[in-house]
């Protein structure tokens, strides 16, 4: 029903992948697989719900707690996750990292930890720092090509005394690892007995492949906690800006409208975002699923173009995100001259694993949300890199 090798030209549209690549690659002509938002243009149901909400004609100020919108993340969270999940703890917010930010200020003081499952979200360690918060990270370990919590280093960092948060991402970005139930189980109840309270970022919830199911923290939390997410991953609508989320604690709830509020005057959210989320979960289902068949068959495609080049590599497709985590250790390749020759010879920009953290060097995060045309022209970008560096 829908059409996902379309090549649409972002270029001219304000576009941060496209038309500021120089910000972060310091050159403006590559062909960029960076910043996790697709190229695809954006389920037409969502953009019947946009031109019909403007086509009114008064934008004026506008709400989020009405039944139009809970019932459409109620029907969501009961149609994908199996999940009842509970509107009168609901939140809304411009971003979920804004969100986290709060969440980090109302649950912690300066000087305090935050936990957090590296490599991370380079925001994770933005939001931590600059709201000057100590880090603390808790490496994820790997073993037969599957990513995993070490239990034991995760709780001897919880114990801390200074320890208030675990910052959690499921499904964890960049390394798409999908947490299972007994993981997230083992997790709350580590949290619960060392009094940490949880923000879970869940915004990649819906990109999970082959028969992984992302399970929602609603359905495993014990100490206060808050689950933030949005459409904009799933459905590529960032650029309209709106997050909601779930908080369990009712005081911390009433502290956080005031901090949006009072404090930071943001009483009103963004009207199409509001629009766009309803039609998305009311009516978007049948372009979600055909899109992640299309994203899967990219990730499929870049394992065997990788692993047909460089048989060590032995790398699989994530089980969750459009983000490929490679590991290219084995191969010896040197990060920085890797960077130098997909940006200078090979005119591609592909994320570093270092921008992710320490545990992040040897890897690169390539972006598969895209037509397969160019993913294939990364993919061999790349492939034409690595020759040229590997002894």
């Amino acid at each position: 029903m829908f059409d996902f090798s379309k090549t649409v030209d972002r270029h001219g549209t304000w576009c941060t992948q496209w038309d500021y690549i120089g910000d972060r690659f310091g050159v403006n002509d590559l062909l960029p697989f960076t910043i996790s938002d697709m190229d695809f243009a954006t389920a037409p149901c969502i953009t019947q719900a946009l031109e019909k909400r403007i086509a009114h004609g008064v934008l004026g100020y506008s709400r989020w707690q009405h039944e139009d919108f809970l019932g459409a993340l109620r029907h969501w969270y009961a149609k994908r996750f199996n999940s009842a999940i509970d509107t009168d703890t609901a939140v809304y917010g411009p971003s979920v990292i804004y969100m986290v930010a709060q969440l980090i200020r109302l649950w912690t003081q300066p000087g305090e930890c935050v936990v957090t499952h590296t490599p991370a979200y380079d925001a994770f360690y933005k939001v931590v720092l600059g709201n000057q918060r100590q880090l603390l990270a808790c490496p994820m370990k790997q073993s037969e090509g599957e990513w995993f919590c070490d239990m034991a280093h995760l709780e001897a960092l919880l114990a801390r005394p200074q320890t208030k948060v675990l910052l959690l991402c499921s499904p964890q970005n960049p390394t798409g690892k999908v947490w299972t139930r007994a993981e997230l189980e083992t997790m709350a109840e580590l949290c619960e007995r060392h009094d940490v309270k949880v923000i879970s970022d869940e915004i990649h919830m819906d990109m999970t492949w082959g028969d992984r199911q992302h399970l929602p923290w609603n359905e495993v939390g014990k100490t206060p906690w808050a689950l933030l997410t949005s459409a904009s991953k799933s459905f590529n609508i960032p650029a309209l800006t709106g997050a909601y989320g779930f908080i369990n604690d009712p005081a911390t709830r009433d502290a956080y409208f005031l901090q949006l509020k009072s404090k930071d005057g943001l009483s009103s959210p963004a009207v199409l975002a509001v629009a766009a989320h309803i039609a998305a979960y009311r009516e978007g289902q049948p372009w979600l699923d055909e899109l992640r068949a299309y994203l899967q068959s990219n990730l499929e495609y870049v394992a065997t173009e990788l692993n047909q080049a460089f048989p060590q590599l032995a790398w699989k497709i994530p089980q969750a995100t459009y983000l490929a985590w490679i590991d290219l250790r084995v191969l010896g390749v040197d990060d920085q001259e890797l960077q130098r020759v997909l940006i200078d010879e090979e005119k591609v920009a592909i994320m570093p694993g270092f921008t992710y953290g320490e545990e992040g060097r040897g890897f690169v995060r390539l972006n598969v949300g895209c037509p397969r045309s160019k993913v294939e022209l990364g993919v061999q970008k790349l492939i034409s890199a690595l020759n040229k560096l590997v002894k």
